[in-house]
């Protein structure tokens, strides 16, 4: 980039190129606001990258193998396209809503996740994704699927404005809990609706109201209607494609992106103290707010109280029990482990272009709850057979500590445990609420 011709002057600067930082950066672009992206690393993703095998052995051996040892066991680097923080898209969720409504999804390629998978009594099992597979599923006695069938109907069939459809429930008011009791649903069908199809992590939401959970089952059941087999959609090459697809969406509309570009300092007005810029190798560039990642500023960010343990195991097999399929996601709900947080496990594989052939990723994650955290994933490795290589990483989680309205500087969540990316969407809503003061409105845009 020439010093002379760089602009100067934009209306936001967005620092870091995770995937919340891409979407907004993208979105901004497109409603005409001058973006300049700078990231301090030389490849996008920023938490959430992927990455190659090299990489990955640079980030979390000490004593990486050799190349030539590595590409004989694992094949070539460039076949390696390994995610940091695995997570999957609902096909009906609303990154595949924002997605779709940008047009990113001419630039990403996606592929079904063939199964979802629930961990009862030491054996996995697999969600029903049809009818069909509900009646044969062994996860519950025929009367209990009776009474689930019924409870699955209320849920597609209630309307707001209709009380006949209410079934005398009221979803501000009752719990979840009395939901599951005026259908009669035993325990363990409780615990797989509302950890294998609502996601929830823990049990708290039992006694809270059963809104939340309805969107969510409703969520699960509209995704799975969508393409059938399971609810989840996985990018070709890795999730470092989406902030990449945004990155592209941002530079059509005039966005500018400088990577491998660290802040040198940030600069306030002397007025208010409001964010005013930053100073990198490249100069000054003003701004009058900016969204950024929480390690760009540590100190307005504080810790949530909890840490997230992920390993990411290669595999040279399918997971076992799971009809030798090529992606899938399985939950071990808390109570099967006496935990107080379920554990995922996401499998993806050569199908999805994310490592050499004949191989498998499955990557782990789970929040910790003792000072043995390495040991509190052992469950899960149980379920996927000989692991290959294995890589750990621990993660303390962050959020802002206020809401930036005082200075104009918006920061982003750090990526939960959580297996899919309707958290990470409601932080987008939230941030493009707080910076633009209108909601997020998803519309088509005009072709170009």
């Amino acid at each position: 980039m020439d010093q002379e011709t760089i602009d100067r002057d934009y209306d936001v600067i967005v620092l870091g190129t995770g995937i919340t930082e891409c979407i907004l950066s993208g979105l901004l672009s497109v409603e005409g606001k001058k973006v300049l992206h700078i990231d301090k690393q030389d490849h996008y993703g920023g938490e959430a990258a992927s990455i190659t095998l090299s990489q990955l052995y640079s980030k979390f051996k000490q004593n990486p193998l050799s190349k030539e040892d590595r590409e004989a066991k694992f094949g070539k680097d460039r076949d390696w396209n390994v995610d940091l923080i695995p997570k999957f898209l609902m096909a009906n969720g609303e990154l595949t809503n924002i997605l779709v409504h940008t047009d990113v999804t001419r630039y990403v390629d996606f592929k079904q996740v063939s199964g979802s998978y629930v961990f009862k009594q030491g054996k996995i099992y697999k969600v029903p994704a049809n009818e069909v597979e509900a009646i044969s599923s062994p996860l519950m006695g025929i009367f209990e699927k009776r009474r689930m069938k019924k409870f699955l109907e209320w849920i597609s069939s209630y309307k707001e404005d209709d009380n006949s459809t209410h079934q005398g429930l009221d979803l501000d008011k009752n719990t979840m809990d009395e939901v599951y009791y005026k259908f009669g649903l035993g325990n363990s069908t409780k615990e797989f609706i509302g950890h294998a199809m609502a996601l929830w992590t823990n049990d708290d939401y039992l006694q809270q109201p059963a809104r939340p959970s309805y969107e969510r089952i409703l969520l699960y059941c509209q995704s799975v209607a969508r393409y059938g087999k399971s609810p989840y959609l996985y990018p070709m090459y890795g999730l470092g494609e989406l902030p990449q697809g945004f990155a592209r969406l941002s530079a059509i509309y005039g966005g500018t992106y400088m990577l491998d570009t660290p802040i040198e300092e940030v600069l306030y007005s002397d007025t208010d103290k409001k964010f005013a810029g930053v100073k990198t190798k490249l100069g000054e560039f003003k701004a009058p707010l900016v969204i950024a990642d929480p390690t760009y500023f540590p100190d307005r960010c504080k810790s949530t109280g909890q840490r997230v343990i992920r390993a990411i195991c290669i595999l040279n097999h399918p997971v076992p029990g799971t009809g030798n399929a090529d992606s899938l996601q399985i939950i071990v709900p808390q109570s099967q482990v006496g935990r107080k947080n379920d554990i995922y496990i996401a499998v993806v594989s050569d199908a999805h272009q994310v490592c050499s052939k004949g191989h498998y990723l499955a990557i782990i994650s789970t929040i910790i709850e003792t000072d043995k955290p390495h040991i509190e994933l052992e469950p899960a490795f149980k379920l996927l057979g000989p692991i290959e290589e294995k890589f750990m990483g621990i993660a303390e989680l962050f959020e802002p500590k206020d809401d930036g309205s005082k200075d104009n500087i918006f920061l982003s969540r750090s990526y939960d445990a959580s297996s899919h990316f309707e958290s990470m969407t409601d932080d987008v809503k939230d941030i493009y609420l707080r910076v633009t003061g209108h909601p997020l409105v998803l519309k088509k845009r005009a072709e170009e």
